[in-house]
């Protein structure tokens, strides 16, 4: 018992500071088992829904300033959790920023995040980068809910991926 004493001496202290403190271990072979506050557990990775209107730019800025990347993608598991994160928070699938974009070279995708892009959910015939101008990737677009190329100065919300 005298063991847990000043562990949790310490992590009381700094949940009064308004710190998270994890007493048990958040990680194990690579894959996360506790988030900070206000981020999600999905796949062993932590997510955020954002809810603010932002431009694809200024959302990615917004997760880095939190930590993270606009959410990378890799399984369909992956991606209808983060439809259920959406739709617990807002009660619906709304339009929303992840981390994809082709904008370094036309039509070579790729995640913020620097991980693989090695599962997609274009709806059909997407990515059409209409009008030349789109760059960015958007999730729950059209009745189908998948994804979209949109440009990225189109403000909605987004989904963040933490590195830690």
């Amino acid at each position: 018992m005298r063991i847990l004493t000043l562990p949790l001496v310490l992590c009381s202290l700094m949940l009064l500071s308004n710190n998270v403190c994890y007493i048990f271990p958040t990680e194990i072979n690579g894959l996360k088992t506790a988030c900070r506050n206000g981020w999600n557990l999905i796949n062993g990775r932590c997510f955020k829904y954002v809810p603010s209107r932002m431009t694809w730019a200024k959302a990615e800025r917004n997760c880095i300033s939190m930590g993270g990347n606009l959410a990378s993608v890799h399984s369909s598991e992956d991606y209808y959790d983060i439809q259920s994160l959406i739709r617990r928070v807002t009660h619906e699938l709304k339009e929303t920023w992840i981390g994809g974009s082709d904008a370094a070279e036309e039509g070579n995708w790729s995640w913020t995040d620097g991980t693989l892009m090695t599962f997609t959910n274009w709806c059909p015939g997407e990515p059409n980068n209409g009008g030349w101008r789109q760059h960015c990737m958007q999730m729950n677009y059209s009745g189908e809910k998948c994804w979209d190329d949109q440009r990225c100065a189109v403000k909605q919300p987004s989904v963040c991926v933490s590195k830690n």
